[in-house]
């Protein structure tokens, strides 16, 4: 059977914790006993962990031998900020296809009702994130950060920088994933409307290069799967 795999709130050498609601959930809603054994993703690795200590607040688990798991590129979305609710279910699939970090953006064309909103919404979407990570066996939550300006964003690193564009005729994403490095990505997506040309152009300058997803016009949160779920495809991770 899989060992169901959670992810530490707190390492310390050969050992990890659960704190708060995430412990609740495993000793309340689970009724997890001492002795059991879980995958614990405990920094960059996942180990066995064997319960020690339980109370309704804090799981104790001794780590043990590494959980052998297959190397991923990183993967970041620019995710430009669009209904929340519609937003939240593209961080969750999005962290099920293994996204290692999502970074909310303010365009040209996003509502400043949502852009104003977006910074008390963080501490959800990073809930989902983490829930999400769990449920789908993920080696680590993916980070999410604080909504920043487009003019920040265009200086995300990245050794490929990626624009998603509708405006793009020739290069598919694909192409583009075959012919660069992809072990460390960077993916742009625009609001509903689509990026500016004035905003495309500060891509180019930028050193960003531009790919399409193809003729049909996506909404924001489908460009964003749609286009994990390629690169998940074309890298075989």
């Amino acid at each position: 059977m899989t060992r169901r795999r959670w992810i530490a709130d707190e390492v310390s050498g050969l050992n990890a914790a659960l704190v708060g609601e995430h412990a609740q959930h495993l000793s309340r809603v689970l009724r997890a006993r001492v002795g059991q054994e879980f995958d614990i993703s405990a920094g960059d690795r996942v180990r066995r962990g064997r319960i020690v200590s339980i109370t309704d607040e804090r799981v104790e688990f001794e780590l043990g031998e590494e959980v052998s798991a297959s190397r991923r590129p990183r993967i970041t979305l620019a995710l430009s900020i669009f209904k929340f609710d519609r937003m939240e279910w593209a961080i969750e699939k999005c962290t099920e296809l293994g996204v290692a970090r999502i970074i909310p953006v303010v365009a040209r064309r996003t509502d400043i009702h949502l852009a104003a909103a977006a910074s008390k919404r963080v501490e959800r979407w990073q809930r989902i994130a983490r829930e999400t990570a769990e449920q789908s066996r993920q080696p680590a939550t993916p980070e999410i950060s604080q909504a920043m300006k487009l003019k920040d964003a265009l200086t995300l690193e990245g050794k490929t920088r990626i624009v998603l564009s509708e405006s793009e005729r020739q290069t598919m994403l694909k192409d583009v994933l075959q012919a660069r490095s992809a072990d460390d990505l960077v993916l742009a997506f625009g609001p509903e409307g689509g990026w500016t040309e004035s905003e495309l152009a500060m891509f180019r300058e930028a050193g960003w290069v531009s790919a399409s997803l193809g003729d049909t016009i996506l909404r924001a949160e489908t460009a964003a799967i749609a286009a994990l779920a390629i690169v998940v495809s074309e890298l075989g991770c």
